[in-house]
Order: structure tokens, then sequence, then C-alpha cells
């Protein structure tokens, strides 16, 4: 950029910020629900699903929210019985949980095999699209590669625009086999090309998992544990999805009620994941936890810790936002259940890769923050540790790039967002129209010769 275009975006810059801003008053005096959030913090209702649910209170007869243990729902299931039968019989969960999710049933043992399979056979990327879509333009941020490989798959579809079920079942299916090889090549070419290291592109083995397929191709040496690829397919179970109103699973359904095709409405979901409110709130949480092993040099001090995670909070210390990041959320207040069970696999993982004085800090943390965060804040919330508190811990365990923690959640949530589109096209039939109220009088118009 030259000096005089540096120049001229600065003063267009200076023109935007000064036209746009809203006075905060109005929002209250029109009762806009900024955010689709309600004044108690509760979600705006625009739509009905039968995908998930995520329960973190109850509604008192007074309209008071009541905090309850978190849980969160598949089709009518709890998750952790998911992760439970899965660890029963010694399989691989999330294949399980995406056919739940896409169909709305749980499948017998013949039922998962025959779509397993499938999914197998689908890992591997249509001929030519490596080279063409992904090497030949590679990217510095994975999910802008993911994006950008998603819409491309419509030129390799020999049916893009079918609206029909059958037809959208079919590309979601091969979606969801394909995120993960997706996510893998687009990290290999960024290391070539952005990183200048070595670039290694395994071909992905039609008889493994999603969660082992991922581990195969993005190491060198193709290996992993047992233990590591379990870890990791309970880590795409807890984040498959999340209910209707999330921001990407809600932007499927906009999306999609505009009657565009496939492609287009995962992109778009893709691009709202990528947002740091949204997907990038665990790679945050670990670069929190740098500083503040940095900076406390007793870990199991609960008295040294606890006064840096206030100074934190007081915005005193890391990135001065006040924030402590992994800890609150939205809907669940008592305990996050995906939390619940991904602490637990973290722990073991801990014992096994020697990192069990790093998982007590992350345990004594949880432990004293949300009630230095309610105090700094002069709050009553309650507040709980969320998934993104320990995700991003057991990724750095499993010897997984930063780079890749948002992939990840992609990888999984595609499963999610695939049944939101089909219950939006068979069920929705209406676009997404919310309304916005201008606050801007009308003017007289100003012919171009009298403007000064």
């Amino acid at each position: 950029m030259t000096k005089e275009e540096e120049s001229t975006i600065k003063k267009l810059e200076k023109l935007a910020i000064h036209n746009d801003p809203i006075n905060p008053d109005l929002y209250q005096k029109y009762d806009v629900k900024r955010g689709l959030r309600n004044a108690n913090g509760t979600g705006v209702l625009v739509g009905l699903t039968r995908i998930g649910d995520v329960v973190g209170y109850q509604i008192g007869e007074n309209g008071e929210k009541i905090a309850i243990p978190g849980k969160l729902i598949y089709r009518g299931y709890n998750v952790e019985d998911l992760i439970n039968d899965a660890k029963k019989n010694k399989q691989f969960g999330f294949e399980q949980t995406a056919y739940l999710l896409l169909f709305g049933e749980l499948p017998n043992q013949a039922k998962l095999d025959s779509f397993s399979n499938y999914l197998g056979q689908y890992h591997t990327l249509p001929p030519n699209f490596t080279e063409d879509m992904i090497m030949k333009a590679p990217s510095a941020d994975i999910m802008n590669k993911i994006a950008r490989g998603v819409l491309a798959s419509y030129s390799y579809d020999e049916d893009p625009e079918g609206r029909g079920v059958g037809n959208i079942i079919r590309q979601c299916v091969q979606l969801i086999a394909r995120f993960s090889t997706l996510a893998a090549y687009g990290y290999q070419a960024k290391r070539r090309y952005y990183d200048n290291k070595s670039m290694y592109i395994h071909n992905p083995n039609p008889e493994l998992s999603t969660a082992e397929n991922f581990l195969h191709l993005i190491r060198p040496d193709m290996n992993y544990t047992k233990l590591e690829a379990e870890t990791l397919d309970i880590a795409l179970i807890l984040h498959a999805e999340h209910g209707g109103g999330n921001n990407s699973s809600l932007t499927v359904h906009v999306v999609s009620s505009a009657d565009t095709d496939t492609y287009s409405a995962i992109a778009a979901a893709v691009g709202s994941l990528k947002g740091r409110r949204h997907g990038g709130a665990n790679i945050r949480v670990v670069e929190m936890m740098d500083d503040i092993k940095a900076n406390v040099k007793d870990w199991s001090s609960e008295k040294e810790v606890s006064d840096y995670i206030r100074k934190i909070a007081s915005k005193e210390a890391f990135d001065h936002t006040g924030l402590v990041y992994g800890m609150g959320h939205a809907v669940y207040t008592i305990s996050d259940p995906r939390e619940v069970l991904l602490k637990a696999k973290a722990k073991e993982l801990a014992k096994e890769k020697g990192c069990l004085e790093e998982f007590e800090l992350y345990n004594l943390i949880e432990k004293v923050a949300p009630q230095i965060i309610c105090d700094v804040h002069h709050s009553d919330k309650k507040v709980c540790a969320n998934v993104d508190f320990y995700s991003g811990f057991v990724y750095t365990m499993l010897n997984i790039p930063r780079e890749l923690f948002t992939p990840i959640f992609a990888i999984s949530r595609i499963a999610g967002w695939s049944a939101h589109r089909i219950e939006e096209i068979i069920s929705g039939g209406r676009i997404y129209r919310p309304a916005y109220k201008n606050v801007l009088a009308e003017r007289n118009y100003i012919p171009l010769m009298e403007r000064k």
C-alpha cells in the first residue's frame, strides 16, 4: 500500500466512524434485542428444532433464571451416554454422533458400519482437488482455506444446485467426511508456503475414524496412540452440536432459508465459526495460560495463582480486557457438561504425557476463578469453566498446532451444521428477515455542485 492509499483509507475510516455510531440509549428506547438476547440474558426465540438442546438453567414462576447443572442433548439423548456407549463398545463415537444428528435415530451396528464405511470412502478429496484448490492457493489461515475448499467443492459436484433432501444429505455426508482432510491439507500447505517448513501429504485411510484420519494426516510419521485418538474423538463428539441458537448454526438456518446451495450455506457457517467471538476462544485460553505459567512461580500455591487471576480480572495483567478466558457461558451456569467430560479425559492424557503438574494448575484456576470474577466485577452471576478451558490444553498435549484448534471445531461442527441445514430445508419454508429500526432522519438532498 502506498502512502497516498494509506492516507486515503485513514480519511475514509474517520468518515465511517463519524457517521455510523448509534446512541446506546436508543436500543433500550426501541426495545431492540441486541445480539438476539433478551434483557434477562436468554436468547430470543426465533425457531424450533428437534436436533439439540443446551440446558443450563430453568425459568421460575416469575421469569427468573434458576441455575442447574448443565446438560447437552443430541436428538433427545444425553451426550454423556453417547460417549459412555462408545467407550463400552471400544469404538470411536463421532461417526455414531454424526449419524444420530443427521437422521434423528441411533444406528444399529450394521447401519453404523455402513455409514462409517461411506464416510471413509470420502476422506479422499476429488481428483486434482488437492493440487488445484489447496496447493495452488494456500492460506495463512486454515479456516479460510476450509471455507474456500467447501465453495470449490461445488465445482466437483455433479448436482450442486439440487434441492432434494436426498441430494442435500449426500452433499452433507461427503462434507463431513472431507472436512478433516481439508483442514489437514490446508495446514500442510501453510507449513510449506508460509512457515517455510516441510509439507507432508499423506493419503487418507478409508478404514480410519475421523479422529484417527486427522492425526494420521497432520503427523509426519502418521503415528498416534490409542488414547490420543480416543481423546480427540471425545472432543469431536462434544463439539458436534450445540443447539440452533449458536452463531454458526443460526447462520446455516439463515442462509439456507434463502434457498441457496449446500456449499454456500456451509461456507458461511465456517466464516462465522472463524470469528474470534465464536470458535477461537480455546486459543485465547492457551495464550492466557502461557502468561500465567510465565508469571506464577509456584503453580501449586492457591494464593499465588489467585492473586494473578485477580490481576487478569482487574485488567492489570495479560491482555488487559478483564476476561478470564474459558470461564463463563451464555447458558451453562453451574457446570458445562462438555467441560466435565473433556476434563476427565484430559487428566488421563496428562498422565500419559507427563503433564499432571500443568493439569493441576488448570484445576486450581477452575476452582478459584469463578469467585474472583464475581468479586472483581461485582456480580452475583454464577460462573463455571466452559469446554474451551480444557480443549486447548488437550490439543496441545496431542501436539496439534494452535492454528488447527478452530479447524478441529469445524471438523466436528459440520455434523451439526448439516443437520440444521436439512432441518431448515424440510421444516423452514420461510426466509429469515428480521427488522432493523432506522434512527437517522430523512435529509434534504444536496446536488453535487452545491456540496462543500
